[in-house]
Formats: C-alpha cells, structure tokens, sequence
C-alpha cells in the first residue's frame, strides 16, 4: 500500500503536515523527495509588513500584547 504524505523536517524528526493514520510501530520505507518552494516560508506575512509602515517596532515580539491586551513580556 502507498500513501502520499507531506511532512517537514524540525532538525531532528520528519514531521507530517497532516494527520496520519498508520499502526503504531509499522515498518515504513521512506522515498524523500525535495519539494522546491519559490517563496519563503511566511513570506506572505512580510508582506503584510510591508503594508503597515505604522506598526510598532515590537510587533512581532509582543504580538499577544497586540492582539489580546495581555501584558507586555
């Protein structure tokens, strides 16, 4: 049996981008194969950036402070 799964790797693991239903313990055989991604990851949101020339310099930083009110850390 074959199934298409697409994970990322976090510098120690594969980690897949969605759930997957295997019995725990099954030998796999793993073909890895490179997707090519012409846009960095979240470049999306620095071109949000780009649109909010306002924003304070901290927002990333302290975007729960931002968005919920909490205290800033």
């Amino acid at each position: 049996m074959t199934h298409l799964i697409t994970a990322h790797f976090d510098g120690k693991v594969l980690v897949p981008d969605e759930a997957v239903q295997l019995p725990v313990g099954q030998p796999l055989r793993l073909h890895i194969e490179l997707t090519s991604s012409s846009l960095p990851r979240f470049a999306d949101l620095l071109d949000l950036e780009a649109d909010l020339p306002d924003a304070p310099a901290d927002l990333a930083a302290q975007h729960d402070h931002y968005l919920y009110g909490s205290p800033k850390r």
